[in-house]
Parts: C-alpha cells; sequence; structure tokens
C-alpha cells in the first residue's frame, strides 16, 4: 500500500487511523503538535512517541513539505514565494505586511478553470486541485522556515478556494484546530468568485470564517463576460447566497470589486454596487486592475477612482481602497507562475 501524506488527514481521522493499529487515542494530538507547533518533518522527531510506534507511522505514512523554487521581494514590503509541487507544477504564496498584520495569500489549485478575464491564474488554464497538505504547508514554510508571525490567512491565491470545497474546508479544520495551528476562524478568509454551493458549505461548517465575494460586476451581462462563472451562478441567486451567510454566521460580508477603466468604472456602476451592498449589509473592497501582460486591462485614473469611491460613501457604504501590493514583482496571483510555464514551454 503506497504511504499517505499524514498532512491531509484531520485530528479525528488521525485518531481513528491511531486507535485502529492499537495506539491510545490522544497520540494523534502529540503527532498534531509536532506537525503543526512544532513544524516537525520526520517522525523520528517526535520524541515523546514510542520508537516503535514511529516505526508504524513510518511504514504507513510520510511528513510532505513544499520545494521553494523561486522569491521576489517588493519595495512594498510584500514577498511572493514560488513553490515547486514535485509533479512538475508550482503554485505561488504572497504575504503582505502592513503596519502591525501579516497576511498570507493562499493558492487552493494550480491554475483555475473559471476565467476571469483580467486574472493571470485563470489565463493559464486549470490543472489541478491542491490537497489540504499542500495548502497547508504553504503556512508552515512561512512560520517554521521564515519565522514570520503571520496574522491572517486569506484565500485568495491561484485557484477558485470553493471549487475545491473538500480539501479546503479540511485545512480550514485542520488551521482551527487547537490541537493543530490554533488559528481563529476570524483570522481566516475565504474570496470566491461566487461558487453557490461552496458558500452554502462554508455557512454550514459553523465557524466564524470571513467570506469575501469577488463580484467586479453590478448586472449579470458584464458579469457574464468579466466573471463567466456567472452563467452558471447569477448575480441574484449570489446575493441570496450572500445574505444567507450573514444570517446564519453574524459576519459582515465582503465584496470585492477590480475596477478596470472603462468596463466597470462609471457612477452607474457605483450606485447599482451601492444598492448591493447596501441589501447585504456588506463592506466593499475597490481595487484597481493590476495590469497583466497581454490582456490589455488598466485601471481608472486616480481621479476617477476617488468619484466612484466618494458615490459609495455618500450611500452611507463602509468601502476601502486596496492598492495591489508588489506591483514591481508582478504580486498578482498566477504572474510567476505563469512567466515560468511560458518559459519552460
Amino acid at each position: 500500500m503506497d504511504k499517505r501524506d499524514i498532512k491531509d488527514f484531520t485530528l479525528e481521522e488521525i485518531k481513528k487511523a491511531v486507535v485502529e493499529i492499537g495506539e491510545s487515542g490522544y497520540r494523534a494530538e502529540q503527532i498534531f503538535f509536532w506537525l503543526y507547533k512544532k513544524g516537525v518533518c520526520d517522525f523520528q522527531e517526535m520524541s515523546n512517541l514510542p520508537q516503535a510506534f514511529r516505526s508504524k507511522l513510518e511504514q504507513d505514512y510520510y511528513i510532505s513539505a513544499l520545494s521553494l523554487a523561486g522569491k521576489l521581494s517588493s519595495a512594498d514590503g510584500t514577498e511572493k514565494f514560488l513553490f515547486n509541487l514535485g509533479d512538475g507544477n508550482f503554485i505561488e504564496t504572497v504575504l503582505i505586511c502592513a503596519r502591525n498584520r501579516k497576511t498570507v495569500c493562499l493558492s487552493t489549485q494550480a491554475g483555475c478553470k473559471f476565467g476571469c478575464v483580467f486574472c493571470a491564474s485563470g489565463h493559464g488554464g486549470f490543472i489541478r486541485d491542491l490537497s489540504p497538505s499542500e495548502i497547508i504547508n504553504q503556512i508552515l514554510f512561512l512560520q517554521h522556515r521564515l519565522k514570520h508571525k503571520i496574522t491572517n490567512y486569506v484565500f485568495m491565491g491561484m485557484g477558485e478556494p470553493l471549487d475545491n470545497c473538500d480539501n479546503v474546508l479540511k485545512a480550514i479544520m485542520i488551521m482551527n484546530s487547537k490541537s493543530g495551528m490554533d488559528i481563529g476562524a476570524r483570522r481566516i478568509t475565504v474570496s470566491t468568485c461566487g461558487v453557490i454551493p461552496g458558500i452554502r458549505r462554508l455557512t454550514d461548517l459553523g465557524l466564524q470564517i470571513n467570506l469575501s465575494i469577488s463580484l467586479h460586476a453590478v448586472t449579470d451581462n458584464l458579469r457574464d463576460t468579466l466573471v463567466p462563472a456567472n452563467k452558471r451562478y447569477p448575480l441574484k441567486k449570489l446575493i441570496e447566497a450572500g445574505e444567507h451567510f450573514t444570517k446564519k454566521t453574524g459576519r459582515i460580508l465582503t465584496l470585492e470589486y477590480v475596477l478596470i477603466k472603462g468596463r466597470n468604472d462609471s457612477l452607474k456602476d457605483a450606485a447599482e454596487l451601492e444598492a448591493i451592498a447596501g441589501r447585504l449589509k456588506a463592506k466593499v473592497n475597490l481595487i484597481p486592475c493590476s495590469p497583466v501582460p497581454g490582456l490589455g486591462f488598466q485601471p481608472p485614473s486616480k481621479k476617477d477612482i476617488d468619484i466612484f469611491m466618494d458615490k459609495l460613501i455618500q450611500g452611507k457604504i463602509k468601502v476601502t481602497r486596496r492598492e495591489s501590493k508588489g506591483r514591481d514583482i508582478q504580486a498578482a496571483c498566477g504572474q510567476l507562475a505563469g512567466r515560468l510555464k511560458q518559459k519552460d514551454g
């Protein structure tokens, strides 16, 4: 039987496996301690486990780790990491530093099948889902190898998190486990382009996780063009799913809105966005478009962004303008891996 990656299992799953081989269930918590509190990659380092038990674990399991293939550092403090998955594919992880916050932006897929027209990840096509361990190992590398004290965790990197829902939710459970990474749910944000079944599953998880919806357009006609997932999950149903999330969890929803010059930046667009945000009692993040070579999209002028933002503020919407970090290193998700793929091709 092939060995399995032990980081792909929740605490309860490991506990069940431990009991099945004749050990006490509490050994699972000890394993979790070594994996996630200490970041070890060798069962032999788990010194409070009996030697015979460590040998049993080595027969059936292995402890994975990501291999760093490249790193870029921005003048604004943003760092982008390129990881080799070991099968010829690459993912990116971005660390964003701002004041007293360190936010890690996690990838959940190699590539993306949803094809948002302004996004480098979707432009390269979909390759495969990441396993729970591949998601978690992005965090562990920064925490244990580089000693970063991360404050916030956002699933906003390569891929659509709720298209890889099983593995993402399992990763979140491991992150949130007190025996594991002990990361508070309110420090975790999942971003989606609008995969409604995944939103419902996230809602029913029973954790105080933050949800961010990548809206980017306020009419079905335009959103069908910018965010093709809208053809399957149209605005009306997406807004209803957002309402259900806020009512059941009590969390404030965030609407992400990439501003693209001449496409979605008019005062009429602002008025429609104001109405949607008001209905959802949501915050709005305005994000000037990050130009991706070959895609042809540009951000509006600062003046036009200010006008758009003022319209929302006048409508009593809580709004922030999130300047894209790491522009000098092309930190938007998918750009570095895309360049590497083109070079190899």
